[in-house]
Formats: structure tokens, C-alpha cells, sequence
């Protein structure tokens, strides 16, 4: 019994090292080649393939929200650390004024 545990984990990890058929891939659209932000030493990059089949159109939805998103995760960024530095002179609530508001996640 332990013989064959000993060849069945041989062959399993001969296996593991045995080359693989695979079929070519590319990530390259050339549709959107010549778009604003392409570089050359990837060219056009979208490797999960949202740009497939798609036109012009949704192209640029896509790329409007993705600027959208961009600035607002800077602006949540500004909004994390500007309490770090400057203190508000109101209060946030009746009797509780920002300067008592402890800074990060509490």
C-alpha cells in the first residue's frame, strides 16, 4: 500500500511539470489602439477583456466613468486626511464642536 502512495505521488508530481497545449492568447484590442493613454510597451491594456465587442460609444462610457470613479477616490482621499490638518469651527452636534471629534476610524 505505501508502494503505491509513493508512485501515485511521483506521477502526480511529474505531471506538474509536463508542458501544457494551450491556445493563443491576446489581450491587445486593436480597435482602440490609437486612444488617448495607450504606451508602447503594452499598447492597448484591458486583460479581463471589458473591450470586446464593444463600440466607440461604450468605449467612452467606459473611460468617462472610469475618470469619474478616479476623482472621486481622490477626493475620499483629500476628505481622509484634511481633518488630520485643518479643524472645523462648528459643531457637529449640539454641544459637540469638531475639534472634539477624534481623527480616523474610531
Amino acid at each position: 500500500m505505501m508502494k503505491l502512495a509513493v508512485l501515485a505521488a511521483a506521477a502526480g508530481s511529474a505531471v506538474a511539470f509536463a508542458p501544457v497545449q494551450q491556445g493563443r492568447v491576446s489581450t491587445s484590442v486593436q480597435a482602440f489602439e490609437n486612444e488617448l493613454g495607450v504606451i508602447a510597451p503594452t499598447g492597448f491594456f484591458d486583460p479581463l477583456g471589458f473591450t470586446d465587442g464593444i463600440d466607440q460609444e461604450k468605449f467612452d462610457q467606459y473611460r468617462t466613468a472610469e475618470l469619474k470613479h478616479g476623482r472621486v477616490a481622490q477626493l475620499a482621499v483629500i476628505g481622509y486626511i484634511a481633518p488630520e490638518i485643518f479643524r472645523w469651527g462648528f459643531d457637529i452636534a449640539p454641544g459637540i464642536p469638531c475639534a472634539d471629534v477624534p481623527n480616523g476610524v474610531a
